[in-house]
């Protein structure tokens, strides 16, 4: 086995290419890592294929190291949009980067092919909104050749999107990057279609017809019969009442034709061109996921990076299995069914078991598979019968705010495959560290599934996903309501207590959500308190392109029924609702004291923060003790 070429010796000894893949990450070559599957699925395919990863953005000669690719570039930003990458929640800049070298946000590819700073010094070689930077700068190094947009960024970005960090909407990441065309969603199957026509000689701005791409034209009379026309850009970007309204009716549009079996072509008018968005994709069956893992990943990353510090963001995964894809929970602040859909696809259990025992060739491997998952990792195949035929419904959860009378829960064959890794000699011990949904998880009626959860795949501590204890919130969130949290959390201390083990759930909380109030966050603290549980971390509200959510915070309005909804737009409020979460911290005392006289609830002052707290104070939860739910 080798590498991709990602180096100028490779570079050298194995050119030209036929792709050259620019990415804004380390080169890992690992099958979590998108560029990697790309590449290898690709390179199966008989293309040849070079990795040109994180190249300084400024150095058009950079760009020019693995020479002139003959039939197209390959642009994305990473595993990760790279403003979520580059800033938080609150539009501050990181200070590290788990996908650079050594975690050092600075390092780049230069142009003489060494790891380090690049020309312009620049403390994030991640430029913003990359796959428009690397756009451009792929044209300078070679005119004429196609450059064609993927990854999760092109793929949330197709259309008009609301971008958190400048506070406007933006039009379609294909006009301003100047590509030819662009993937959306899992990439492999339309890739692979791509490739052929381009080598077939096809021009790649002429490209049409071809599921999970997006392409544009000055031409109204090149637009498909049968397309959805949704709202112009220049009515979803204002202000004002009815741009907010126009921009949620655009998102709902599109969130109802996320889904291949029902989903149209839409086409978006962005100053006088047309974008136009082919339908998605259909999610790969088991078997092509299972020929995906077979392919010959090194599973680590590439040398360049070992003076620098390897790549941090290989230590979670090197040791996981990523069993599934595809999500029917539809969060509302999640992007899954935008880019991966409603429909979950997962591995054979022969493909996993291989992948485990190709584990014990590391030396590394201590026999611990850190976990088995994906998005959710429950979740192995569709929610019924009806999904598995014509997809999921249009205007219809599966799960929330009450689970479909149609959804079948069958947990055996998840179970089947943890125990045959416990079976593997060498293994240790398997965890499963990825999402559950605790909702769906409740709706099993064999109580061995969450004994065995409890007994064998846990280490002390179970992380759920409640996210807030309003239903209104919930409903809002597409979550289910908190009652069923509640009795979750009653089952997994009987299945402890029935094992004799002392493990706790750790439930992560989202401060801010469109939709919670002042009020709401006062509630959810009051219940943290009744738990005499505290959260260590505490996830603020990221309006993300491609989710229900960040449509909400756009526009104000619940995008699938236009009704208003509370958002706490300025840094203040997001402030107090996150103090609140955190209330018996001192550095959040005069913010929650702020809070409560805001809300007009200064009595509560006491009852969170203790006796005197309009003075002095002490803490009031105790960290070692506070994982009761």
């Amino acid at each position: 086995m080798a590498f991709l070429p990602a180096c100028p010796a490779e570079y050298a000894a194995r050119g030209p290419f036929d792709f050259v893949i620019v990415t804004g990450d380390s080169y890992v070559d690992h099958p979590s890592f998108g560029v990697a599957i790309v590449g290898r699925v690709l390179e199966a395919e008989g293309f040849s294929v070079a990795v040109l990863a994180r190249p300084d953005p400024d150095d058009a000669e950079a760009f020019r190291l693995a020479g002139r690719p003959r039939l197209a570039w390959l642009a994305a930003s990473g595993v990760l949009d790279s403003m979520v990458s580059s800033y938080t929640a609150n539009r501050r800049p990181r200070s590290e980067d788990a996908y650079a070298p050594g975690g050092n946000p600075a390092l780049c590819l230069r142009a003489d092919g060494t790891i380090g700073v690049g020309v312009e010094g620049r403390a994030n070689a991640r430029p913003d909104r990359a796959v428009i930077a690397y756009a451009a700068k792929c044209r300078e190094a070679f005119k004429g050749v196609p450059v064609v947009l993927g990854g999760l960024e092109a793929s949330l970005r197709r259309l008009s999107h609301y971008d958190h960090r400048s506070d406007t909407v933006r039009r379609s990441i294909l006009l301003d990057s100047k590509a030819d065309l662009l993937v959306h969603g899992m990439a492999e199957r339309q890739l692979v279609a791509l490739a052929r026509r381009l080598a077939a000689g096809e021009d790649a701005r002429a490209i049409r017809g071809l599921r999970g791409t997006a392409w544009w034209t000055s031409k109204e009379s090149e637009l498909p019969a049968g397309s959805v026309r949704l709202p112009p850009f220049a009515a979803v970007t204002g202000a004002d009442e009815a741009s907010r309204r126009a921009f949620a009716e655009s998102f709902a549009a599109q969130y109802r034709a996320s889904d291949p079996w029902s989903a149209k072509p839409l086409v978006e008018e962005a100053e006088g061109r047309f974008v136009v968005v082919e339908p998605p994709e259909f999610p790969l069956g088991r078997e092509e996921l299972d020929r995906v893992w077979a392919l010959p990943f090194e599973r680590r990353a590439h040398p360049l990076y070992e003076a620098a510090g390897g790549v941090p963001a290989l230590s979670e995964v090197k040791f996981s299995v990523a069993a599934t894809r595809g999500c029917f929970g539809a969060c509302a602040f999640c992007a899954i069914a935008f880019h991966q859909g409603r429909v979950p696809s997962s591995r054979s259990r022969e493909s996993i078991v291989a992948e485990v025992e190709r584990f014990a060739r590391d030396p590394d491997w201590k026999g611990i598979v850190h976990d088995v998952g994906g998005p959710t990792a429950n979740f192995l195949g569709p929610a019924c019968a009806k999904q598995a035929r014509s997809g999921p419904c249009p205007d219809r959860r599966c799960l929330s705010p009450e689970p479909c009378p149609a959804l079948e829960v069958d947990h055996r064959e998840w179970l089947g495959t943890l125990r045959a890794l416990r079976a593997l000699p060498g293994v240790r011990k398997v965890f499963v560290r990825s999402g559950i949904r605790f909702d769906h998880l409740m709706l099993e009626r064999d109580p061995l599934v969450l004994r065995e959860l409890a007994e064998h795949h846990v280490s002390g501590q179970l992380k759920v996903a409640p996210e807030h204890v309003s239903d209104r919130v919930l409903a809002l969130m597409g979550k289910p309501p908190h009652r069923v949290f509640e009795a979750f959390a009653t089952e997994w201390r009987k299945a402890n207590d029935a094992l004799g083990k002392r493990q706790f759930l750790v439930p992560y909380f989202i401060a801010s959500h469109p939709g919670a109030t002042l009020d709401d966050a006062i509630e959810l603290a009051l219940r943290l308190k009744d738990y005499g549980f505290v959260p260590d971390q505490v996830q603020d509200f990221y309006p993300t392109p491609g989710t229900l959510a960040t449509a909400m915070y756009r526009a104000g309005l619940d995008p699938l029924t236009l009704e208003p909804v509370h958002v706490a737009r300025g840094d203040r409020e997001r402030a107090m609702q996150r103090a609140l979460l955190q209330f018996d911290r001192p550095e959040n005392r005069a913010t929650v004291l702020e809070a409560l006289r805001e809300a007009g609830r200064a009595e509560l002052a006491g009852v969170l923060l203790g006796k005197g707290a309009e003075g002095g104070g002490a803490r009031v939860a105790d960290r070692g003790g506070a994982r009761r739910p």
